[in-house]
């Protein structure tokens, strides 16, 4: 199974040998020998592969998010946060590819598109869990957001109950209240927050 690349290598890491226990379209788990730069005689570490995912903040004009509630079986509950998905074509690191799965994932699960001038302002990278997975997610912010003609196309698979604009205090609080609590949601909001993005 060929996942995305990681987005940065170092010098001196080498996979030295690999066995996959599990894989399907989603995943892969792998028992790896790993020599590093401070462990040149290697180390064995089972890791998960997964496909690189876009994360989206998506502020209308009136500088309100767009979250959506969505049912998640893993944990067995119904949270809010923000639209996101993982890439599933072959895209390497190529920025226009990464950004087209940004603004489809978008329109797909919340409804919402670029309005006129609205435009998408890539926020980089960061890794969902290092100690366990290659993991890694795309963060965006679509500023100027508008609901688009043809709604939502949600998946199959998704359960998303519900989608609304909410304002930045309202996010903040729900943050701080332990209401908002997946990694995505939360790491893109301090992103957007050191980067004076977001004022609340």
């Amino acid at each position: 199974m060929k996942f995305s690349s990681l987005p940065n290598g170092c010098e001196g890491w080498e996979v030295v040998s690999q066995e996959t226990h599990f894989a399907n379209a989603h995943l892969a788990v792998a028992t790896e020998e790993v020599k590093s730069p401070r462990r040149p005689e290697g180390q064995a570490w089972t890791v998960v592969h997964r496909k690189a995912a876009v994360i989206i903040a998506p502020l209308t004009v009136e500088g309100r998010l767009i979250l959506i509630r969505q049912e998640r079986i893993a944990i067995r509950a119904e949270i809010w946060e923000v639209p996101a998905g993982q890439i599933d074509e072959e895209t390497g690191n190529a920025r226009a590819a990464i950004e087209a799965v940004a603004l489809r994932e978008m329109r797909e699960e919340t409804g919402y598109e670029l309005g006129r001038d609205g435009e998408l302002i890539p926020l980089g990278y960061f890794f969902s869990s290092p100690g366990f997975t290659d993991e890694h997610g795309y963060f965006f912010l679509a500023r100027g957001v508008r609901p688009a003609a043809a709604g939502d196309a949600h998946e199959e698979s998704e359960t998303i109950l519900e989608c609304r604009a909410f304002e930045m205090t309202e996010v903040a609080r729900k943050i701080a209240a332990n209401e908002i609590r997946d990694a995505n949601t939360l790491g893109l909001w301090a992103r957007l927050v050191a980067l004076g993005l977001v004022t609340f």
